[in-house]
């Protein structure tokens, strides 16, 4: 995968993205909402990537979020993306996992990206805001039902109200990450959770996502289990599922193969 404003690596099974405009702190125009799009439904369709990481470009931002420059230049003439910010804020039929590594400030979109991903990992000089009303706009990317859910409707909303900057150890505090590390090793730490999320079942994985997606279309606990039955018949049928159960079995590591 080739693009222009993000760069992608691939390690084995896992997938390296990082939002690669540093010079304006990895802000999100269209053109880039666009190609993250597409590399997510590249990584979706990848039967070898297992899992993601998504970091930004230099050592000061993850990203600022949206290119207000370029919003109020007219911005381009290409259509925006229906996944949503960075190409993920809509988009609920992902499977697979996604470990945001925040390696400076995440700002509105940037935050709402971070939100929209599986884990969070922090560097312990990341700092995160959703302060869209400052700029006459409001966290419309997610930002509202996600952090509201993540860290309950009292803390989000004081913080989407004010647009006030937390900083990464009170991120940790309030439960919108999941955990905060040396700037220096934040890589390393992102890199090693991805390696163990590839040591479980990938299909089985797959289909603990499909649930957690299908929670975003309804609140209902009896609904939600009733559809986990579902999704667990289809996983009995994968071969990784016979493969877990005769590892198990067999008193040996099991060899996954994402089918």
């Amino acid at each position: 995968m080739s693009y222009e404003f993000i760069k992608t690596e691939v390690r084995g099974n896992i997938l390296l993205v990082t939002m690669n405009r540093p010079e304006v702190y990895n802000a999100v125009h269209v053109e880039m909402h666009n190609e993250m799009a597409d590399c997510w439904d590249n990584f979706a369709a990848n039967q070898d990537l297992w899992v993601a990481v998504l970091t930004g470009a230099g050592d000061k931002a993850f990203t600022a979020g949206n290119d207000l420059k370029a919003t109020a230049q007219g911005g381009s003439k290409a259509k925006m993306t229906e996944t949503g910010f960075a190409g993920l804020s809509s988009r609920f039929d992902l499977e697979k996992p996604i470990i945001a590594a925040v390696n400076g400030f995440a700002m509105g979109g940037g935050f709402e990206t971070a939100l929209s991903c599986d884990i969070i990992i922090a560097s312990e000089q990341a700092k995160f805001a959703l302060p869209e009303v400052k700029v006459g706009f409001f966290a419309a990317a997610s930002g509202v039902p996600r952090l509201s859910r993540y860290i309950g409707r009292l803390a989000a909303q004081e913080m989407m109200l004010t647009g006030r900057t937390i900083s990464a150890a009170e991120a940790l505090d309030m439960g919108c990450v999941n955990e905060v590390h040396p700037h220096d090793q934040l890589m390393a730490k992102a890199m090693e959770k991805a390696e163990q999320l590839c040591t479980g079942s990938p299909s089985a994985i797959k289909a603990t996502k499909r649930v957690l997606n299908d929670l975003a279309k309804r609140d209902g606990m009896v609904e939600s289990i009733a559809y986990s039955r579902e999704v667990l018949a289809d996983l009995a049928k994968t071969e990784d599922f016979k493969e877990g159960v005769n590892a198990f079995v067999e008193k040996r590591a099991p060899k996954w193969v994402n089918k």
